[in-house]
């Protein structure tokens, strides 16, 4: 049966004793029985059989190595979300981005380079929508000789996920033949246990044991598909004190909101009467889409003798709808911007990109019956692209030259200026379907303005970028300004890899481009993503050997029609 998995490490496993270290993993991607709430007799796609998948585990600077064997019914990719890959974008994972899928009963030995990332990462299936299911922590502990900057007795790793009652991939194939909505999810999971709230569910709620005034780090993940969530714990305050794989300027809270992509690192205190106390995760739904209102739930309890059989007291979380906490949460985030972790925020821009974020609607095919709004198709765009993958993988069609793969002309402007955030009603909301690519020139510092839409079914949309991470240097509601440069915090801005675009708003980000390669930007929500809300940079070679990306392996999948 399906595994469900726990992570708890005491304070004597939680720093490196040598540096540099190469590290070897094997996954096994395989169909794994498992019993989930009414469910007795279905099987899903794991890695090693265990839902999450395993941690994990490494130190800065570290190398490793994991060995992907895929023996699921189709072909699958990993990607290592939040490592930058550092002049090696051919393990970073995206179907038909960087790789092609790995065919069933195959293998691919990934690299992982970490370099400059230290905190909670995470990793995920990145073809179809497999990763419902396929994915797990990624941790990165201090470099050797060095000390995390805050202190705690105990960590604790919590993976949140969404839990479908078929098969995902099957799901989003039957969505994009129709151009309707993708079946919404039924479960919230908490190391794969949906809460003692759902039927069928006898109790299955995830417990930690906690001692009285001890401090524990817990490692939130957010794997979920398409759902952002506030989460809390009853009577008991929270300090992030990370996210995204970086440190943060300490922010004590009573909840937080966290979207899909992201991961968070709170300090919990268990200075509470001994007793038992719910953590749960809400979700944040700031749109007229389908979604799933459900909630789930985990208990904190203390150990020593108390009644146990008491019900647990619940936290009191902002309403699905509250846009102004989901807000007012985000913009408190603040790099550490200490003497060990400075912050490097980008002052001489080279290159400036403003990029329209929009849901969009396609006209149905000729002689098809289409279930989206109007008998028309569900879309997604930026700059008014919706992407279409290639058939084969565009890092491997750049770098060896080839041709006629991707066009070089995606722009760095909206094609039109107009009230984004206003009545769009009179505007068609047809997009370009194509396959086009953003180049940039090495070592250019970037800032790109992510503005939102009003078109569709407009709401906050996660923006993940692969092979950086990027500073946050301001967000708004509305249309973006240039009275707003002014307001930039390019002192201690938030170093994330996922950005929460607020809905009808706009998020500004910078970073320099000295990763070369190529590399996915695209909306987390899953939905989104597979509509077309994605677009691929490109950083081209420096002049230096340092400065270029460096020869694929051996044994890149191959791109063929077997391999999806």
């Amino acid at each position: 049966m399906g595994t469900f998995l726990g992570f708890a490490l005491t304070l004597s496993l939680l720093f490196c004793m040598a540096q540099g270290k190469v590290l070897f993993y094997d996954f096994l991607v395989k169909e794994t029985p498992i019993k989930m709430l009414c469910e007795t007799n279905r099987t899903i796609l794991t890695v090693n059989g265990l839902f999450p998948g395993p941690e994990i585990r490494a130190c800065k600077g570290d190398t490793i190595y994991v060995n992907v064997t895929n023996t699921g019914p189709y072909g699958i990719t990993i990607h290592w979300h939040g490592v930058r890959q550092i002049r090696y974008p051919w393990s970073d994972g995206p179907e038909f981005i960087t790789q092609c899928p790995i065919p069933s009963k195959s293998s691919f030995l990934q690299k992982i380079v970490l370099t400059e990332e230290e905190g909670t990462l995470w990793w995920h299936a990145h073809s179809d929508w497999s990763r419902a299911t396929i994915h797990g922590p990624l941790i990165i502990m201090p470099a050797y000789g060095k000390m995390y900057p805050y202190k705690f007795d105990q960590e604790h790793t919590i993976v949140i996920a969404e839990w479908y009652t078929r098969d995902t991939k099957a799901i989003i194939d039957e969505a994009l033949e129709s151009g309707g909505d993708p079946d919404l999810s039924v479960a919230y999971t908490i190391n794969g246990q949906p809460g003692d709230s759902y039927s069928c569910s006898n109790g299955s709620a995830y417990n930690k044991t906690v001692v009285r005034r001890k401090t524990y780090l817990f490692r939130i993940i957010n794997s979920g598909m398409n759902e952002e969530m506030f989460f809390g714990i009853a009577k008991h305050n929270l300090t992030v004190v990370g996210m995204d794989g970086a440190y943060l300027k300490p922010l004590k809270t009573n909840y937080l909101m966290i979207t899909p992509g992201q991961t968070m690192d709170v300090l919990v205190t268990a200075n509470q009467t001994p007793g038992r106390y719910y953590m749960v995760f809400s979700p944040f739904v700031d749109t007229n889409a389908p979604s799933n209102k459900n909630v789930t739930q985990g208990i904190f309890q203390y150990n020593g003798n108390y009644n146990h059989s008491k019900t647990p007291i619940i936290p009191e979380l902002p309403g699905f709808t509250n846009k102004s906490d989901a807000g007012n949460f985000t913009i408190q985030l603040r790099s550490l911007n200490s003497k060990e972790h400075p912050s490097n925020v980008p002052t001489k821009i080279t290159r400036n990109i403003t990029i329209a974020v929009s849901v969009n609607q396609q006209p149905c095919p000729a002689n098809q019956t289409c279930t989206g709004p109007n008998d028309s198709m569900h879309s997604a765009s930026l700059n008014n692209i919706s992407f279409s993958a290639p058939a084969i993988s565009i890092l491997q069609a750049y770098y060896n030259n080839i041709n006629g793969v991707y066009n070089r002309t995606f722009p760095d402007q909206p094609p039109t200026l107009f009230d984004f955030t206003g009545n769009v009603s009179a505007l068609g909301e047809a997009a370009n379907v194509t396959t086009e690519v953003l180049k940039i020139d090495y070592n250019d510092e970037v800032e790109i303005r992510f503005q939102g839409t009003n078109f569709g079914a407009a709401e906050n949309h996660p923006m993940h970028l692969h092979g950086y991470s990027f500073y946050v240097v301001g967000m708004g509601d509305g249309n973006f300004s240039e009275t707003e440069i002014s307001k930039y915090n390019t002192v201690n801005p938030p170093y994330v890899n996922t950005v929460g675009l607020p809905k009808n708003g706009w998020a500004a980000i910078r970073f320099k481009a000295d990763n070369p390669g190529v590399w996915f930007m695209h909306c987390h929500l899953e939905r989104h993503s597979s509509w077309g809300m994605d677009a691929v940079l490109i950083v081209r070679d420096g002049k230096k050997k340092h400065q270029k990306v460096r020869p694929p392996p051996k044994d890149m999948p191959p791109c063929s029609v077997s391999s999806s």
